[in-house]
C-alpha cells in the first residue's frame, strides 16, 4: 500500500515507521525540516518537507498515485482541510483524520471523514484502567 502522512511529530513518525516495516510504501511530510528527527535511523520512506494543503506539495509526496492518506498534525483545522483535499481532490481511496476535539470529531465523522480522536480514545482508555 503507498501511504502519505502529514505530519512528522511522534505519532506521525511512529506510524510511518510501523507501515514501514510492514513493507508499505511510505511518504511522510512535514511543513518543519526539523520534524523528521522522529523517524529512527532504519526508516526508509521518504521524507519530504512540504504543506499537507497545499496541491503542488500533496503531488510531489505522490498523493496522485497513494491509496491512503493520514493527516497527523496537531491542528484539527489543517487535518480536516488535507483530508478534504486528499478525499475530494485526489480521489483518495482511504483517508484518516485525526482529531483532537471531540465534538468536532463526530461532525466531521457525518460528514463522510474516518476520523480518530487521541482525546476520546485516550480518555476511553483510562476510564477503563479505572473500572479494572
Amino acid at each position: 500500500m503507498k501511504v502519505v502522512i502529514m505530519g512528522c511529530g511522534r505519532v506521525g513518525a511512529m506510524l510511518a515507521w510501523m507501515l514501514d516495516r510492514e513493507g508499505h510504501e511510505v511518504t511522510i511530510m512535514d511543513i518543519d525540516p526539523n520534524a523528521f528527527r522522529f523517524l529512527p535511523p532504519d526508516f526508509k520512506g521518504v521524507p519530504i518537507v512540504g504543506n499537507g494543503i497545499d496541491e503542488d506539495d500533496l503531488r510531489r509526496a505522490g498523493i496522485e498515485e497513494a491509496d491512503a492518506f493520514v493527516a497527523a498534525t496537531r491542528g484539527d483545522n489543517r487535518n480536516v482541510m488535507a483530508c478534504q483535499i486528499a478525499k475530494h481532490i485526489f480521489g483518495v481511496p482511504k483517508v484518516v483524520c485525526r482529531i483532537f476535539d471531540p465534538i468536532r470529531e463526530d461532525l466531521y465523522r457525518r460528514l463522510g471523514l474516518v476520523t480518530i480522536s487521541p482525546t476520546l480514545v485516550s480518555a476511553k482508555l483510562l476510564k477503563e484502567a479505572l473500572e479494572q
